[in-house]
């Protein structure tokens, strides 16, 4: 009884190196950064403000919550080609790619074409079973659409992000490069370590 209990205080500790471990990097990539404004649905996830440039803090230790909540969500879907990644904003569209390379989902980078998920008789037609979506707010036509389609919706939100349609918000900075590399960079390696691929 002795060992196992140290093997689960064992396992405790491994999660929580591990979280601490995430958590630094996604302060290195300064995911924690939001913008000056804040929408009144992302102010639980707000740390505090900044109050020499007012640039709103995210608690970082949501964000993992959230990226740990969203990874079971994504590894629980058999079919990883039934997942859409969509980013039509230029910095995430690496990260998307390289998310969907590693994960085996589809992409939809760039422009997103208006009824893609609702009109059948368009070549671009698409059924996927979970949509992620870099940017709420450019994205908005494709969040839209999967309301109407019945399709959850996995976002990277920031502090001033719209949440209409939105069922997992990822409170982190859109806006930065390394921030959006980072959270997809987690994602990818959580998602296949719940599939048992890694």
């Amino acid at each position: 009884d002795l060992g196992e209990a140290q093997g689960g205080e064992g396992t405790m500790a491994a999660d929580l190196s591990q979280k601490q471990e995430d958590i630094q990097k996604l302060l290195v990539t300064k995911a924690h950064l939001g913008t000056k404004n804040l929408d009144h649905r992302m102010a639980r996830y707000v740390f505090k403000r900044n109050p020499i440039d007012g640039v709103n803090i995210i608690n970082l230790g949501k964000t993992w919550e959230k990226l740990k909540v969203a990874a079971q969500i994504i590894a629980a879907i058999e079919n990883p080609a039934d997942v859409l990644v969509i980013s039509a904003r230029p910095y995430g569209t690496r990260a998307a790619l390289k998310f969907c390379q590693y994960t085996g989902a589809q992409s939809n980078t760039g422009r997103w074409t208006p009824g893609a998920l609702t009109n059948q008789i368009t070549q671009q037609f698409m059924e996927p079973r979970l949509l992620i979506v870099t940017d709420p707010r450019t994205d908005q036509q494709a969040v839209k659409e999967s309301a109407y389609a019945n399709i959850p919706v996995i976002a990277l939100c920031d502090t001033d992000s719209p949440l209409e349609f939105v069922d997992v918000a990822i409170p982190c900075n859109n806006k930065g490069r390394e921030s959006i590399a980072m959270i997809y960079w987690l994602l990818a390696r959580e998602g296949m370590y719940l599939r048992n691929v890694m």
